[in-house]
């Protein structure tokens, strides 16, 4: 690019970080919101703005939200005696998208990982036992990636959880998938097919 373009550089390069894109889809991108800087430019740049003053993470859940508490966990509906544990905040999207499950979540921020340092203290199992006993929790869902830290987060939570009903997602879920790539359809399946641990 040519002199006086230093904005659209910065715009571009930050844009490629954005998982899923690289330098050229930021590109493109960048090109498109100019062509439509008032229908869509102007209305994202405030949009980004405001979600950057405002967005917060639950403090029960651990959901993405603009509250402390989100309307999920709010919600005397979705009081049900079921909570279903996820890895990261994309998961808890993607079964909230597959509209079947009417409980409550709650957000692990990853999986067991010795390789990386990721201990249950790093993760948010001990708020997990917590929310279990106190919200008289009858069955808890567990919706980790079929990964081997994914089964061995699942099968360490499991064994801190005397009393209380332990399931996981079956059929549908390949060995190695991620809940956020996956189909409602396949969510759905999973969850209504879920087996004891």
């Amino acid at each position: 690019m040519s002199g006086g373009t230093e904005e659209l550089e910065t715009l571009i390069s930050l844009l490629a970080k954005v998982p899923g894109l690289g330098p050229r889809s930021a590109r493109r991108a960048v090109l498109h919101l100019i062509k439509k800087r008032s229908q869509q430019m102007v209305p994202l740049a405030e949009a980004m703005h405001r979600v950057g003053l405002t967005a917060r993470e639950c403090l029960n859940c651990g959901n993405i939200g603009t509250t402390d508490i989100c309307g999920i966990c709010e919600s005397e509906k979705r009081a049900t005696g079921e909570i279903c544990v996820v890895e990261d905040v994309a998961d808890l999207w993607a079964m909230e998208r597959s509209q079947v499950f009417k409980g409550r979540y709650h957000v692990l921020g990853g999986t067991l990982s010795a390789l990386d340092a990721m201990g249950p203290d790093e993760l948010r199992i001990p708020k997990l036992i917590d929310r279990v006993k106190s919200e008289e929790i009858t069955e808890v869902i567990l919706a980790l990636s079929a990964t081997i830290d994914g089964q061995t987060t699942a099968h360490y939570i499991a064994d801190q959880l005397p009393g209380v009903s332990v399931t996981s997602l079956a059929q549908g879920v390949p060995v190695g998938g991620e809940l956020d790539y996956l189909d409602d359809g396949t969510i759905t399946a999973a969850l209504r097919a879920r087996k004891s641990l």
